[in-house]
Formats: structure tokens, C-alpha cells, sequence
């Protein structure tokens, strides 16, 4: 493990560079980039974004109930079941998510539109004269700025996607009125511990004392989360045994209820319990936030998340499918191998990763599965892994059909003229990999 003020270093790097994009063509990040102090001279920790706070008059409880997501895998789908079923019900939802694709603007919602970049902007101008005060990290400026609109907005609920953790992220700055954790599995170790039981203690910070926290792994509860909650009071409700779903009968059971279920629209099936948790939330807020349940039980409006478990169809319905999903790490890509089961075909892989992940035991998931595989290069971020390690990876682990490619879309042109309807193409591995696709692409309606 690196020392103390090395890994504060790194976790702050990361935190702050764990999306943005391309600097050079996006004005937003350019501008939260010069106003961030410099990673080194920052230690982890709440306190700057407590100081900041103070100094904003920003109270850590909002006047509308607020919902923190964390977890390793699943926070993006289970805030876009929540956004939508409370949109439906005819509540303004604001939803804060990290990373984004292609667009700063992403990260925050309102209403489900994406900010404005002229609000974003004057947000930023005058987040200024604090910044000058206190040396602010990417991702705190960035928190302080989305909740400062989220406040404007008057909104009636929050949804807050933690960005890196849990304890220490500049989300948890704030107090939830319920808390998630979906997932615990091994990601960021550098900065999060060196096993699970670390880790779910780092995701277990966002719970309080005496406020509802929810908890997504059914199969295999970490130790250290329960333990968490037991030493801090938290009423703890856990998949499996406090409320849990029936996939097959559309059914959620828990609390005595017993609730009609919409089909998740992604077709991995740990959506399932993504949208467990989003039901067992709506749950305990219901005294603040009614919701009937004849509201719920079937999709009105359509929950967007480009490049998570998508299943397209960009070369027709004679063409290949393709599934996108921004998994990138052995329990996301499980899951990704759970949805590539239902395809009989061939099956080609893009991949990029970041050097910072498991790279070995990511690719190895999908080792049986993939005839062809296409490494690339993620030339916007220095955290990339380089093409020629994945591909010497991918041999070593006895894969005997890789390729170095420099230009996704044009290589996947190529790629799918040899397959036909039943094949599959995969592509995998980071955010910084997805978006290199067209974003007309993922914003196509989702095959079935």
C-alpha cells in the first residue's frame, strides 16, 4: 500500500479524473480543471468540503429528502429506476451521477434534462471566490456546484450517486435520508483497501445513525457492511432477507407488502436487483414521498443509461447485435458474461481498460466466450492501459485471436461483415472506451 499522503494524493487525482473527458473539447471540465488546486497539496478527508460549505451558507441537510447511492457496480442503473419511478408519480427529480460519456452537462439532471451549460457556468463563476479560499478538489467542485442547482431548482427529491468509495467522497458531505450500497467487490484497491472486507467498510461511510440504509448483495453480504451498520446504529435492510424480487413472476415482497414489477429495461439480470433496491427505498420514504403503487408496476416514462448493458442493432436487423456496457471489473463483467449467455453466436470483444484495474481477472471472465478479441488504446486518459499490454494479457491468458486497432467504429465495420444475425459484438472495459462510439448509437432505443 502507497503511504498515507501518497494514496490521499492518488485518491484525489482520481476521484477528480475519474470522467472527464477530452479537456480540450469540453469547456466545462476545462474550467473546473482551473479552478481544482492541485491534487498533491490535498489529503483526504471531508473537511474542505465542510469549510466550503460553511462558507457557501450550505446546510448538509437538504429541505428535500435525499437518497445517496454507493456501491461497486450497479449505482448508475439503480438511480435511473429511482429518477424515473419518481418522475413518474409526478415528483422533479434531480439526479447527480459520475462519470459521464460525452458531455459535462450529464452529470446532473433536473427533471431528467441535463443542466445547461450557461447554468453551469454562472454556477462555477460564483463557486470562484470560494475556490480562491479553500484548495477544492474536481469532483467537490463539481458536487458543490450540482447541489447548488439542485437547491435553486427546488426540487422534491435528490438522488446522489457517490463517485469514488463512500467515507471520504464529497458526496457523503451531505446526510441522506436513505441510504444504498448495491454492490461490494474489489475495484480501486489502491485507494479503497487491499480486499473486500476494506472496501465495504469504505461504502458503508455513507450510512447515519438511525436513518435507512438498503443493501444489494443478496448472495454474499460483506461482513464489514453489516458490521458497519451494527456499530453505527443503522437500521440495516438487506436484499434476500428483508425484501427481495421474483424475476419470473414480476413480483417485489418485503415489509408486508407485495408490489407488481416493471421489467427492467437492460437485460442484465442483476438489473433485477437494482430496481429491488430502488422499490425497497421508494418504501421508506413513503411518508415524505407517496407513491402509488399502480404507478410503479410498469414503465411509463423510459429510465436512460447509455453504455450500461445496451443491446443494439447499428447495422440492422440482418447485422450483428452489439452490446455495449461500461463494466470494468470482474463482477460487472460476470454480469456482462450472464447477458452474452442468451446469444448462441460468435462473439467479438473491443476492449480498453484502464492500467489501474484488475486486468487479468476481468478479461479472464470472458476468456471461453470470445472468438475474436480488439484491444485499443483510451488516448484521452494517461490512466489507460496500452493496447500492446491487454494484448499480451489476452495471450497469456491463452487467448489466440487478438488485434491492436486504432479506430473503434471503422474496426467494428470490418468486424461485422464476417457475422450475421445471431453473432455478437461485445464492447467493454471503460467509459473513456464507450465513448468513442457514436453517441447515436446508444441513444437508439434498446433492442429486446
Amino acid at each position: 500500500m502507497p503511504s498515507a499522503l501518497a494514496s490521499a494524493c492518488m485518491y484525489s487525482m482520481l476521484a477528480e479524473s475519474k470522467a472527464p473527458p477530452d479537456l480540450l473539447s469540453d469547456p466545462l471540465s476545462r474550467l473546473v480543471m482551473t479552478m481544482a488546486g492541485p491534487p498533491e497539496t490535498i489529503v483526504m478527508g471531508l473537511e474542505r468540503m465542510r469549510a466550503a460549505m460553511a462558507l457557501l451558507g450550505m446546510s448538509d441537510q437538504l429541505p428535500m429528502p435525499l437518497i445517496m447511492v454507493g456501491g461497486t457496480n450497479g449505482k448508475g442503473s439503480t438511480v435511473a429506476c429511482l429518477e424515473t419511478l419518481y418522475r413518474q408519480a409526478g415528483y422533479r427529480v434531480a439526479a447527480y451521477t459520475s462519470p459521464h460519456l460525452w458531455q459535462f452537462t450529464e452529470r446532473l439532471r433536473l427533471d431528467a434534462v441535463p443542466a445547461a451549460v450557461a447554468v453551469w457556468t454562472e454556477t462555477l463563476e460564483y463557486l470562484a471566490t470560494i475556490t480562491r479560499q479553500i484548495a477544492l478538489t474536481f469532483f467537490e467542485i463539481t458536487t458543490l456546484a450540482a447541489l447548488r442547482m439542485i437547491l435553486q431548482s427546488k426540487m422534491d427529491v435528490a438522488i446522489l450517486e457517490v463517485g469514488l468509495g463512500g467515507r471520504l467522497d464529497a458526496v457523503n458531505a451531505f446526510s441522506p435520508d436513505c441510504s444504498i450500497v448495491t454492490t461490494v467487490d474489489l475495484d480501486h484497491q489502491d485507494w479503497l483497501g487491499p480486499d473486500r472486507l476494506s472496501i465495504g467498510r469504505e461504502k458503508a461511510g455513507i450510512f447515519r445513525s438511525g436513518v435507512p440504509a438498503l443493501y444489494g448483495d443478496a448472495q454474499d453480504p460483506c461482513l464489514s457492511v453489516v458490521e458497519e451498520a451494527e456499530r453505527r446504529t443503522v437500521p440495516l435492510h438487506l436484499l434476500g432477507r428483508d425484501f427481495d424480487y421474483d424475476s419470473a413472476e414480476r413480483i417485489w415482497r418485503g415489509y408486508g407488502q407485495t408490489l407488481r414489477m416493471p421489467t427492467p429495461l437492460w437485460p442484465a439480470p442483476a438489473q433485477w436487483q437494482n430496481l429491488a433496491l430502488a422499490f425497497a427505498a421508494i418504501h421508506h420514504l413513503q411518508d415524505r414521498l407517496p407513491v402509488p403503487e399502480v404507478v410503479i408496476n410498469h414503465w411509463q416514462l423510459r429510465p436512460s443509461l447509455p453504455g450500461r448493458s445496451q443491446i443494439l442493432r447499428p447495422w440492422g436487423s440482418a447485422g450483428p447485435h452489439l452490446l455495449v456496457d461500461v463494466a470494468h471489473n470482474p463482477q460487472a463483467v460476470k454480469q456482462l458474461a450472464e447477458v452474452l449467455a442468451q446469444y448462441s453466436g460468435r462473439c467479438h470483444a473491443f476492449v480498453g481498460m484502464l492500467s489501474d484495474k484488475d486486468i487479468p481477472g476481468t478479461l479472464s471472465v470472458l476468456l471461453q466466450r470470445v472468438a475474436v478479441w480488439h484491444v485499443l488504446d483510451m488516448p484521452d486518459t494517461p490512466r489507460a492501459a496500452a493496447a500492446e499490454y491487454l494484448e499480451q494479457c489476452l495471450r497469456t491468458l491463452g487467448a489466440d485471436q487478438v488485434k491492436i486497432v486504432e479506430h473503434m467504429e471503422e474496426a467494428m465495420d470490418q468486424a461485422r461483415i464476417g457475422l450475421m444475425a445471431e453473432d455478437i459484438i461485445v464492447c467493454f472495459g471503460s467509459f473513456h472506451l464507450v465513448k468513442q462510439l457514436p453517441p447515436h448509437w446508444l441513444n437508439e432505443t434498446v433492442a429486446h
